[in-house]
C-alpha cells in the first residue's frame, strides 16, 4: 500500500479490524520509510449485477427494488421488517452467486414469490397478482386453487 504522505509502497499493519457494518476491514498501516501511520479500508469487490427486464432492457441490480415489491405486498400482514430484510439478502444472495452478469427479472420474481409462498400466503397472492398480471377472476382462482393443492400435498406429506 502506498504512503500517502512519502509515497513509500512498503508499509506494515498496525492494527486490524471490521467495520461498524462488518462490510470492510479498516486497517491502520505505518510507512516503514517515514514512520507515519495512516488507515485504509479493504472491501470484497462485488461484480455489477444488471436485470434483464421484459423489455430486454437492462438496468443496475436494486434490491430496494425488490424491498418495495415485498413491503407493499406484505402490507398490514403479520410479517416483520427483519423477516423482510432476510428475504431480500437472501434473493440478493442467490442472483449475485450464480456468477451471472445478468438476471432475468422473470428470475428474480419468482425466488420473491417463492420465498413469499413459505413466509405469508396473503402476501404471496398479492405478489402473484401484480407479477403474474392477472386480469381476470378465473386466471386469479386458478392460483389460489393451485396454492390450495400444493397446501394439502405438503399437509399429508
Amino acid at each position: 500500500m502506498k504512503c500517502q504522505f512519502c509515497h513509500s509502497e512498503d508499509s506494515r499493519v498496525v492494527d486490524s479490524r471490521p467495520t461498524d457494518d462488518g462490510a470492510s476491514i479498516r486497517r491502520r498501516r505505518e510507512c516503514i520509510a517515514c514512520s507515519r501511520r495512516f488507515t485504509t479500508y479493504e472491501k470484497v469487490e462485488t461484480v455489477q449485477l444488471l436485470v434483464i427486464k421484459k423489455d430486454q432492457t437492462r438496468e443496475m441490480f436494486d434490491a430496494d427494488k425488490i424491498r418495495a415489491g415485498i413491503v407493499h405486498a406484505c402490507h398490514k400482514r403479520p410479517v416483520t421488517a427483519g423477516q423482510i430484510d432476510e428475504l431480500v439478502s437472501q434473493i440478493e444472495q442467490v442472483c449475485y452467486n450464480t456468477m451471472q452478469r445478468e438476471v432475468p427479472t422473470s428470475k428474480i420474481g419468482e425466488m420473491v414469490m417463492e420465498a413469499l409462498r413459505k413466509l405469508d400466503e396473503v402476501a404471496y397472492i398479492r405478489f402473484a397478482s401484480v407479477y403474474r398480471q392477472f386480469t381476470d377472476i378465473p386466471t386469479f382462482m386458478q392460483e389460489l386453487s393451485r396454492l390450495m393443492t400444493e397446501n394439502k400435498l405438503q399437509d399429508k406429506a
